[in-house]
Parts: structure tokens; sequence; C-alpha cells
């Protein structure tokens, strides 16, 4: 009965008025067993034999339906088979996160794990001073235009004095890094986890990598003084507009966001134009926002806001706390 009560108490699959009974017996037939890949349901009655490929696929055997199923993630259920309630999550810890309502003890352990990498990166990143974030696409190569605008971009940030930091992977990231690693500026990268892995780029002075996108995102965000946006997809985008908001909603003030490359982000840029004219967002919300194509324009923009509103103090490193800079 204990054993029924306990398994009651924090199994988050089954109803919540089973009965210890019901329980005993559910647990003789755990739903666990959905999750291992060589369980897979009995096959039945076809006219296809065991071995045929139509019994193969209908089984989940052979070659799986999915493929990007992992018969080692033991979270992922085998093709074919039922699956409890919930989105079948991926690799990464995001996906485990988003799939849906799981165990509690699971659910405290992520919190757990969360919390320590919000810790681990506000101790990583505490005396990386003064910081300009730069975005944009990874897929660009060092032949591409952008990556020289990038790139001159991190040596002009480091005459100013000030550290680029930058998502740490590849194209416009490690362009800008590589600008401020060459002109003898510091160049900070925030990497992150993906399914496929994004490795970090070779002009770093220090770098840490996260498992979830929102504690990378609000570190980038912490640390930074202002953002430069330059050409991107979808994730640049989206540090762009969450940007926007918090400032929009008074949660961050005197925050300079450039738009580099007027070609790129014309459309973009009449689009909030329209918004404005429209009475969706207000005129004032615009205006730490920039688009440019000149380069002292561009460090005239950041460089008055940082001069007028913000005072850097040096940090005492505190030995008892083993902090290193």
């Amino acid at each position: 009965r204990c054993r029924g009560l306990f398994h009651l108490i924090w199994s988050a699959d089954g109803p919540i008025r089973e009965s210890c009974a019901e329980t005993a017996q559910a647990k003789r037939v755990s739903p666990v067993t959905q999750h291992i890949p060589n369980m897979t349901p009995d096959i039945t009655s076809t006219n296809e034999s065991p071995t045929s490929p139509a019994a193969q696929r209908e089984s989940g055997a052979g070659t799986s339906a999915r493929p990007d199923f992992n018969a080692k993630d033991r979270h992922l259920a085998p093709p074919g088979s039922p699956t409890i309630w919930g989105k079948l999550p991926g690799p990464t810890d995001d996906r485990h996160l988003l799939a849906g309502p799981r165990k509690r003890l699971e659910e405290l352990r992520r919190v757990i794990r969360i919390a320590m990498e919000f810790g681990r990166g506000f101790r990583a990143l505490h005396f990386v001073g003064p910081c300009i974030t730069v975005f944009g696409s990874a897929r660009f190569p060092e032949t591409n235009p952008h990556y020289a605008l990038a790139r001159t971009l991190g040596q002009r940030l480091a005459s100013l004095g000030l550290t680029t930091m930058t998502g740490g992977g590849p194209g416009i990231m490690e362009a800008a890094n590589k600008g401020a690693f060459e002109n003898g500026g510091g160049s900070v990268g925030c990497n992150i986890l993906l399914p496929h892995e994004q490795h970090e780029n070779p002009y770093l002075h220090k770098s840490v990598t996260f498992e979830h996108f929102f504690v990378r995102k609000t570190l980038l965000l912490k640390y930074s003084y202002g953002f430069i946006i330059l050409p991107g997809g979808f994730g640049t985008l989206d540090e762009l507009f969450e940007t926007l908001t918090l400032i929009q909603t008074k949660t961050i003030s005197q925050f300079p966001v450039v738009l580099f490359g007027k070609d790129y982000h014309q459309n973009l840029w009449d689009y909030m134009g329209s918004m404005a004219r429209n009475g969706t967002i207000s005129p004032n919300d615009l205006e730490l926002l920039l688009l440019t194509d000149d380069y002292d324009e561009a460090m005239q923009h950041i460089g008055h806001y940082i001069t007028s509103n913000y005072t850097v103090k040096p940090r005492k490193r505190l030995w008892w706390l083993f902090e290193k800079r």
C-alpha cells in the first residue's frame, strides 16, 4: 500500500484517483516499458510474415520510420509503439524541458540543473567587463562580405575598450570575435549545445557552453550594454525582438541597438515603421534603434549611451570564492 501511495503521489503518468490496487497492477505492466526500444508491441494478425519488411515496419524493427530515432535514448519511444501523453523529447535538454509534463522528481532535478547552469554562467562572466553583443548568421564563410563587416566591428569595439560578446559559434560570431581578438580587445562566447553540435570558434578568451537557450539569451543580455545586429536568420531576429520588447516594457533602459547593413535590413526597418504608423508600437520605441552602414555612426551611437548612462567600476576578486579573472 505504501509503494502504491508513493507511486500515486509522484507519478505524472496515471489518473489522480487511481487506487492502490490499480497502481500495483499498473506496476506489473509499467508505462516505462513503452519507452524502452526493445519492448515493441506484439504484431496483430496480418498476412505478412514476421520477418517481412511490412511486418518490420509495423513492429518498429528494421529501418526506423523516424530518421532521428536513437535506440540508446531511453526517453524516445520506438516507432509504432504507444506513448504516454506529451511530445517526444529530443536529444537536447531544452527539448526535454518543453516535451510536456514529466515526473515530479525529474522536474525538480531539471530546476536544479538550470539553477546550476545560471550560476556557472554568472561565475564565468563576472569579470568580462562591459560588453557589446554582436549577432548574426552562423552560416557565412570567410569569403562572405558580411564576415568582413563583423570582423571590422570587432576591431572597432576593441579600440573603444569594450569586450565583444557573441554566441561563440562560426560565421558572423567568429568574425566579430576574431576582430576583437586580433586587436587586443576582450572576446567572449556563449555557446549552445545543439543536436548538430555547434563548436566554439578559436578566437575566444573566455567561453561558456549552455544547454538551454533561455539561459544563454539571459546572459547575453545581462552582461551587454548594447547590441549590434548583423544579417542573420531566425535566431538573430529572435534576439532583436526580445530586446526591443524589454525596451518597450521598460525592463531595460538606455540600451542601444544597431541594425548594421541597410540593404539587408531595409524591409525589416520599413515593417517596424509600419507598426508605428498603425499604432501597434510607439514611435518612441524605436529611438534606441539605429539602421546604418557607417562604422563611425554605429560606434558613436553606442558610445553616446554608454558614456552618458553608465560608469565602469572595477570588480574585486574574492579569494575565498576561488574567483579567477
